[in-house]
């Protein structure tokens, strides 16, 4: 016999939306998830000290089918408000770069100052919960769970769907909300992975994995400059993770290898004062040595300076400058760090995140079709829609 109860709220998904939801939601609030601790993706971000905003974060920073969506959450609560919640914890912090601040410390701290703000609304977690069913009376919802070999039948006027994406799988990402939106009538846009390595099936790259050097890359006329990571398998880096979110399969991807410079005046320079010396040579003082190495199999770098006319030269930094490829594909859920698409933000309110043609259903974070580029954008998207969330629950019981 199943152990019923009833609250206020249940929210699905103890990561960054859910948690955050939990802090503003009031009243008897639940939150479930099926991993051992809370905010698991929390925890290993950032390389352990979680990238948790972005000082710049903004509307222009996120991909979405509606690209207005996202407005309404992201003005109500800003990065300048997760800021403070985390100055108000003590929480030491620092900007590495582009705006993006890290924990001096450690993304447990993050963690923790979420716990104890749920701890202070009341709100309870249940972990190692696996979700078996969810059903609507037409008032209610009555969610089904196993937890600790026992089965219980929860009754809530609230669900919140917050249970991400399908990215990185070994952590237990699933499609769960998108079926239990699916289930109520709710669209969901087509999915696929962002902020991923490319692959290139002939491993091409792999004598000089390890080499990393700034470039511009542009995909489907969407440019970052950043550094670039050649790997056994690719291309990795921030650069890279932040166009693959623009890139689409089969399509060119174009790399600068001299984002902030002119190759062609400083090598037409050196010509003059320098004619005798290896093209190759002068190409290694601009550019990582293994690099022009696997360049040197591409193209056309042998002879002096002095050999090269201003036609070659220029010939020689076009290419460097726009060096097409088109990847075989990516590294997938498997080592994304978003999900792109999602909960079709047309089924959704932009001002409290329910379903307008279910009452009481809501949906948040990553599992809505909003993405963030690289750099604690998708935080700061989990921020401002666990809290759009948990505000209109709270003031709806008001």
């Amino acid at each position: 016999m199943a152990e019923h109860t009833t609250w206020d709220t249940v929210i699905l998904g103890a990561g960054a939306a859910g948690m955050m939801c939990a802090t503003q939601s009031g009243g008897s609030t639940l939150l479930l998830d099926h991993a051992k601790a809370p905010g698991e993706k929390i925890r290993i971000s950032g390389g352990g000290r979680c990238n948790f905003t972005n000082l710049y974060a903004s509307p222009e920073n996120f991909l979405s089918a509606n690209p207005h969506f996202c407005k309404s959450a992201l003005s109500r609560y800003t990065q300048w408000d997760f800021i403070d919640l985390v100055a108000r914890h003590g929480i030491a912090y620092h900007e590495k770069t582009l705006g993006q601040l890290f924990c001096d410390n450690s993304a447990k701290d993050i963690i923790a100052m979420l716990q104890s703000e749920m701890a202070q609304a009341g709100a309870t977690l249940w972990l190692e919960t696996t979700i078996d069913s969810v059903d609507h009376d037409g008032t209610d919802f009555s969610v089904t769970l196993t937890r600790q070999g026992r089965q219980h039948r929860l009754t809530t006027r609230n669900l919140v769907l917050a249970t991400g994406g399908k990215s990185i799988p070994k952590m237990g990402a699933t499609g769960l909300a998108y079926d239990i939106a699916r289930q109520f009538g709710l669209a969901v846009t087509d999915t696929r992975a962002g902020l991923v390595p490319f692959t290139f099936s002939d491993a091409r790259f792999k004598p000089i994995s390890g080499v990393a050097h700034p470039v511009r890359a542009t995909a489907d006329g969407k440019a970052f400059e950043e550094a670039m990571l050649f790997t056994h398998r690719g291309l990795s880096g921030p650069v890279m993770l932040q166009i693959s979110s623009y890139w689409r399969e089969s399509q060119p991807i174009s790399i600068n290898l001299f984002p902030d410079s002119d190759p062609f005046e400083t090598l037409r320079a050196r010509r003059q004062a320098q004619g005798r010396r290896n093209l190759t040579t002068e190409l290694a003082s601009l550019l990582p040595a293994r690099l022009v190495d696997h360049l040197a199999e591409q193209m056309d770098l042998s002879g002096n300076l002095a050999d090269q006319s201003d036609s070659a030269l220029r010939h020689l930094c076009d290419a460097l400058q726009n060096w097409q490829m088109v990847p075989t594909g990516t590294e997938g859920y498997r080592t994304a760090e978003v999900t792109l698409g999602g909960i079709d933000t047309d089924m959704l309110s932009s001002k409290t995140m329910e379903a307008k043609a279910v009452k009481g259903l809501y949906a948040i974070g990553e599992a809505v079709d909003v993405t963030g580029w690289l750099g604690g954008f998708n935080f700061q998207w989990a921020w401002s829609s666990g809290w759009a969330a948990g505000q209109a629950i709270a003031q709806s019981r008001a």
